[in-house]
């Protein structure tokens, strides 16, 4: 029995010398082994600068003027002198009318203004002769005033009659119907033979298309927020100072420059929009009534804004932040942002950075709040995908369009 007790005791104590040994063997290992180093990641300095704001809308091309052309005087059509659909120019002849029946007024007219005319000559003379009588107190002063009175009732027929040839006239012109504008005809027209009603009867309508309006519209919000960047500027823009260029549907560029013409003084309760109109030369007719463009404008710019590439914004619970290093211990610490815009580089911000401060951009997987870094400059590297998306002038999503920030490495 006293055997076995001394057997354990020592089991125990060859157990203890053994446990002191490897602990006297591993400290100066672990003692030696070289603590974690800092995270390498890459930073810039971001500056507040002035970058230019392309804005991207849908719009719909509008004639520049629809006129209808009615007919102006009743009649029988005789001839259409052009084709339905085809382009006309200004002063072309359209319709021709039967014109006999107004050809005919203007003789009767004719005839009425000789006769008026011989009446006035007749009681001309016969005023003349009352008047030297009465002059010799022969004639009373009755005879004379009832010929003055004839006479000045044979002029005003006289007059009467001139304004009836001149109507005739008119109505004869007007059975040759011609082209106010130049432009497009519609492809439906009263046939050869049809009787039209004066100021009724529509013969066709010409859209003008040169120039072309284009109309697009802006969300209310957008607007003001616009023209408070405008107004902030120290020498606000001018339409002018606004550059529109358009883009087909299959993106393919239109190649002449417009301008903005006018905007509505109203938002539209229904959309909550309000339109503009931009106006483009189109003499060769490129731009077709109620097609569908892409309306590009450049020339407006943020004013005094820091640019945060996309790749340093992180999101959280709380929204937007980026990693700002601490310069004191090259650690980070989290800075909240409102992301103001996109635009080319990434996003805008106003207020909560400031100029000179440095952003962590490459490796914030690896980057720890207070955890020490080792900050190394951030090289962006050209992305060909979106270098080729920028040359074919490819919109984005929003109003605003802007070319994301391109991805990078650490130098």
């Amino acid at each position: 029995m006293r055997t076995s007790h001394v057997a354990i005791v020592a089991v125990v104590v060859l157990g203890c010398v053994a446990a002191g040994y490897y602990f006297l063997a591993a400290r100066p290992e672990q003692a030696a082994r070289p603590a974690t180093p800092p995270a390498e990641v890459g930073v810039i300095k971001v500056q507040r600068v002035d970058v230019p704001l392309p804005l991207t809308y849908a719009g719909r091309v509008a004639g520049f003027r629809n006129v209808e052309i009615r007919a102006q005087v009743s009649g029988i059509i005789l001839k259409r002198e052009f084709v339905e659909g085809a382009k006309v120019k200004q002063g072309d002849v359209l319709f021709r009318i039967d014109p006999r029946s107004y050809q005919a007024a203007l003789d009767r007219a004719a005839a009425q203004l000789a006769q008026t005319q011989a009446t006035l000559t007749q009681t001309e003379e016969n005023y003349r002769r009352i008047e030297e009588l009465s002059q010799k107190q022969v004639a009373t002063e009755k005879q004379l005033e009832d010929a003055r009175a004839a006479r000045d009732l044979a002029r005003a027929a006289v007059q009467g009659a001139q304004a009836e040839i001149q109507t005739a006239k008119l109505n004869i012109e007007f059975t040759t119907v011609t082209a106010p504008v130049s432009g497009a005809t519609s492809l439906a027209s009263p046939p050869e033979g049809s009787l039209v009603q004066a100021q009724q009867t529509v013969l066709t309508t010409i859209t003008q298309l040169d120039p072309a309006y284009v109309n697009f519209s802006t969300s209310e919000s957008e607007f003001v927020e616009l023209r408070g960047i405008n107004r902030a500027r120290e020498k606000p823009l001018t339409l002018d100072d606004i550059e529109v260029a358009l883009q087909f549907g299959d993106r393919s560029p239109f190649p002449v420059k417009g301008k903005l013409d006018v905007s509505a003084s109203t938002v539209d309760p229904r959309t909550g929009t309000l339109q503009i109109r931009s106006i483009f030369p189109n003499a060769d007719g490129a731009l077709l009534p109620n097609q569908f463009v892409r309306v590009l404008l450049t020339g407006v710019s943020l004013q005094d804004v820091v640019i945060v590439p996309q790749q340093a914004v992180s999101q959280g619970p709380q929204g937007a932040f980026v990693y700002v290093v601490n310069s004191a211990n090259d650690g980070v610490m989290v800075r909240p942002i409102k992301l103001y815009r996109e635009v080319a580089g990434g996003w805008a911000v106003q207020d909560e950075l400031k100029d000179g401060e440095t952003i962590v951009v490459d490796g914030l997987q690896r980057v720890k709040p207070g955890a020490p870094i080792k900050p190394v400059p951030f090289e962006p590297v050209a992305n060909p995908s979106n270098a080729a998306k920028s040359k074919s002038g490819e919109p984005g999503s929003g109003a605003a369009q802007a070319a994301p920030g391109n991805p990078g490495r650490a130098k």
